[in-house]
């Protein structure tokens, strides 16, 4: 039986010290027997993304690793970005992809908000993991983001999950959980208004009536003097990559904006681009075992 692998994908709030980033890395790279697959930090965001796999226990020790590390260097009262976040660990999906059932997966969640809890940081449990209907999208747990904290912390319905029924200032607060790989999607437009930016998203997400398994927001790239419509593909299965862009694109040029480029934020899954290529190549009756390296994989 080929061994089993588990994903994880933790999103720190700092994507500008790079003293402090360079220390939060090396917390995670010297964790054994993980293989890193991305690192992706962003200044504009004020927001690193690390993405590692590797048998569940040792996923989970790179999560502790990093997640010590992170808590101990940022101070979310300090904090500053465009993109919504509420802790200095801020989301922390566990993702399964080969040989881990959901429940291993959970297990693994549950530890890792354990963890947490000997830090002082307060957490909630989201998608698969969520204890409760209206904790299982992150964008309601997140909403209001780090300067709701003190307010939602003495409302009995934002209870954390694990840890400290308090706002904490300098951690803020963990979202952790399982769920189903996602894609991040970042559309960049050819114009410095923020305004329209928002509305595309507003019209890209499914909360606002959008496509289904999209969720979208609107955040300003001062360093590039652009926008961005910054995406979640939640299930690209349904929702895919080339139906999304050629969306924006539309709605886009209702605004009389280009694109400028776009970007995949980590790694991604090699079925996401089967219907990019379907699309954009027209290529009729494709499947994906003509990738040669899909025969590589076991």
């Amino acid at each position: 039986m080929s061994k089993k692998i588990l994903l994880c994908e933790l999103n720190v709030s700092e994507g500008r010290d790079e003293a402090k980033i360079k220390r939060i890395t090396e917390s995670l790279t010297s964790t054994p027997n993980i293989t890193i697959m991305d690192i992706d930090s962003d200044a504009d965001h004020n927001r690193s993304v690390y993405t590692w796999i590797g048998e569940p226990e040792d996923v989970l020790a790179g999560a502790m690793n990093i997640t010590a590390q992170a808590v101990e260097e940022i101070d979310m009262a300090m904090h500053h970005g465009s993109h919504p976040r509420q802790g200095a660990v801020d989301v922390v999906p566990f993702v399964p992809v080969r040989n881990v059932e959901k429940e291993e997966a959970l297990d693994i969640a549950l530890r890792y908000g354990k963890f947490l809890v000997g830090l002082g940081v307060p957490v909630y449990y989201y998608e698969d993991a969520a204890t409760k209907p209206s904790r299982q999208n992150l964008v309601d747990i997140r909403k209001g983001q780090y300067e709701a904290l003190p307010e939602k912390m003495q409302n009995e319905e934002w209870r954390p999950d694990e840890g400290p029924f308090a706002f904490v200032p300098k951690s803020g607060v963990t979202v952790t959980g399982v769920r189903f790989p996602l894609v991040a999607y970042n559309v960049n437009l050819r114009t410095d208004d923020l305004e329209i930016a928002k509305a595309i998203a507003k019209r890209m997400r499914f909360s606002s009536g959008g496509l289904r398994f999209c969720r979208a927001i609107g955040l300003a790239l001062e360093e590039r003097g652009m926008v961005q419509v910054s995406m979640n593909l939640t299930n690209f299965e349904k929702t895919p990559i080339p139906v999304v862009y050629d969306l924006i694109k539309s709605l886009a040029d209702s605004y009389g904006v280009g694109i400028a480029d776009a970007e995949l934020v980590g790694p991604l899954p090699l079925a996401a681009l089967e219907e990019v290529i379907r699309h954009c190549l027209r290529v009729r009756r494709f499947e994906m075992e003509q990738i040669i390296e899909t025969h590589l994989l076991g």
